[in-house]
C-alpha cells in the first residue's frame, strides 16, 4: 500500500477517479468537483515578457521527481530526469558547462561551496564541480532522493525516500552519520529539502515530524510534531511534509499535509504559532509574509509575524499549483498546463498570466535578482522579467492561448 500511494500521489488519484467516473461510478456533481478550475479572463495590470529559453534535456515522466533549478549568485544550475546537468548564463541562457552523468536523476541540483550534487532514481548521490561540471565522486546511499542535496562545509546532506538523513564528507563521499524517522504505513511521493539554518539541520519527515538535527554529529537537537495523524484509516492518517521548508533570520515555516502551517523557532524548536492549512507544496516566505497552497489549489497568503490571514485566491482550484514564489510585488506559481499565473502579493487578484508551453511546471519556479526562471516537465528552462506596470487590460480567451514563445502571445506577457 506505501508503495502504491507513492506512484499514485494526489495527482494520480485525481486522474483515477476522473477515470471512474468516466465509468459512471461518480455522480455529475462529483466530477465537477474533482475537475481543474477553468481559466477566466482578469483584467492584467503587470507587463512581464519572456527574455530567453533553452533546452536542457529529455523530458520527465509522470512520476514525481525533485529537480529544482539551482543558482548560486552567479550562474543558474539545472538538471533533468535523462542524466543533464548544466551551468547556465542567467543572462542570456546559454550553456556555460554541461555534463551527461548516464543515470536517471531524481533530486537536485543543491549548489553551494564550489560544488553541484545531484540525487539519482537508483539511490546515488553525485559530486561534481560548479566551475567544470566534473564529477567528483558517486555514492550509493541505498535509496531513491527526491529532496534537493544539500551542501555546507565540508559535509553533503542527503534525505532518502524512506525516512533516512544522512551526512556525507564533501571530500570522497564517505559517510560521517545518519538518522532515521518511523515510516508509516501510508505516505505521499514526495519529501522535503532540508535547509541549513545556524548550527542545525532542519528537516521534515513523512512522519509528520520537524527536526533540528546538528550538523556535526547527528545528534537531534528538537523534534516537532508538525502534521498529526488523525482519523481510523490509514489514508486518513496521512501526515507527510513534503513540501519547502522556509527560513527567515531564526524563525522556521513548514507546513504538512492533513496537518498544520507553523512558524517555529530554530534554536529551540518552540512553536511560535500554526494554522490549520493542509499543504503539500510547503511555504514560501518574504520579510512581511508567508505563502502557501492549500490541498485543493487555493493560494493563501499570512503574516509571518502570527500567522492572520492577508489574502485568499481559490481561481486555481485543483489546477496542481506549484509554491508560490514571491517576485517582484506579486507571487508567481505554474500549474499542470504550463501556465505561469501572477498574483498580486497585496490583494491576492491575479496580475498576468503567461504560457510557458503546453506541458506542465511541476519545478518550483526561481528567483535571481530581477528575473523569474522556471522550468517544465520536458526539459526546457526560460528567463521572465517585469517590463512595467500598465494600465488595466482584459485577458485574452485562455482556453485558446498558444505558449508565448510562439507568434500568438498574451498582450498581459508579450515579449514586445
Amino acid at each position: 500500500m506505501n508503495t502504491f500511494w507513492r506512484l499514485v500521489g494526489p495527482i494520480g488519484l485525481l486522474i483515477m477517479s476522473a477515470l471512474l467516473s468516466a465509468c459512471g461510478v461518480f455522480e455529475s456533481k462529483e466530477d465537477e468537483e474533482l475537475k481543474p478550475e477553468e481559466l477566466v479572463d482578469f483584467n492584467a495590470t503587470l507587463r512581464v515578457k519572456k527574455v530567453w529559453s533553452a533546452k536542457i534535456g529529455g523530458a520527465s515522466n509522470q512520476l514525481l521527481v525533485g529537480l529544482r533549478l539551482a543558482d548560486d549568485g552567479n550562474l543558474i544550475y539545472a538538471a533533468s530526469q535523462d542524466g543533464k546537468v548544466l551551468a547556465v548564463d542567467p543572462e542570456t541562457g546559454n550553456s556555460r558547462w554541461e555534463t551527461d552523468l548516464t543515470a536517471e536523476l531524481s533530486a537536485g541540483p543543491g549548489v553551494n561551496e564550489g560544488f553541484v550534487a545531484v540525487a539519482t532514481k537508483d539511490g546515488e548521490a553525485i559530486l561534481l564541480n560548479a566551475a567544470t561540471g566534473e564529477e567528483q565522486w558517486r555514492k550509493s546511499v541505498g535509496g531513491e532522493m527526491l529532496a534537493r542535496p544539500l551542501i555546507d562545509g565540508d559535509t553533503v546532506i542527503v534525505q532518502t525516500i524512506d525516512n533516512r538523513l544522512l551526512a556525507l564528507a564533501r571530500v570522497n563521499g564517505k559517510q560521517r552519520w545518519e538518522i532515521e524517522q518511523t515510516m508509516p504505513l501510508l505516505t505521499m511521493r514526495g519529501t522535503a529539502s532540508p535547509l541549513i539554518v545556524g548550527p542545525l539541520i532542519v528537516a521534515g519527515f513523512d512522519n509528520g515530524r520537524l527536526v533540528g538535527i546538528n550538523l556535526e554529529t547527528g545528534d537531534i537537537q528538537w523534534d516537532s510534531m508538525l502534521a498529526m495523524p488523525t482519523g481510523r484509516s490509514d489514508l486518513d492518517r496521512l501526515s507527510d511534509i513534503d513540501g519547502v521548508i522556509a527560513v527567515v533570520g531564526q524563525d522556521v515555516y513548514a507546513a504538512g499535509y492533513q496537518g498544520r502551517l507553523a512558524a517555529i523557532a530554530a534554536e529551540s524548536g518552540q512553536l511560535l504559532w500554526s494554522r490549520e492549512i493542509s499543504s503539500y507544496v510547503g511555504v514560501a516566505a518574504d520579510w512581511n509574509s508567508i505563502y502557501t497552497v492549500r490541498d485543493d489549489g487555493e493560494v493563501i497568503a499570512l503574516k509571518r509575524s502570527n500567522g492572520d490571514e492577508i489574502w485568499t485566491n481559490d481561481d486555481l482550484l485543483r489546477r496542481e499549483l506549484t509554491l508560490p514564489v514571491p517576485f517582484n510585488k506579486a507571487v508567481v506559481v505554474g500549474d499542470f498546463q504550463g501556465y505561469l499565473h501572477f498574483i498580486s502579493g497585496f490583494s491576492g487578484e491575479l496580475v498576468a498570466r503567461v504560457r510557458f508551453g503546453r506541458d506542465a511546471i511541476t519545478s518550483d519556479p526561481l528567483v535571481m535578482g530581477n528575473r523569474l526562471y522556471v522550468q517544465s516537465d520536458n526539459g526546457t528552462i526560460g528567463a521572465y522579467e517585469v517590463v512595467q506596470n500598465r494600465s488595466t487590460q482584459s485577458t485574452p480567451d485562455t482556453s485558446k492561448e498558444l505558449d508565448d514563445s510562439s507568434s500568438d502571445i498574451n498582450p498581459a506577457a508579450d515579449d514586445s
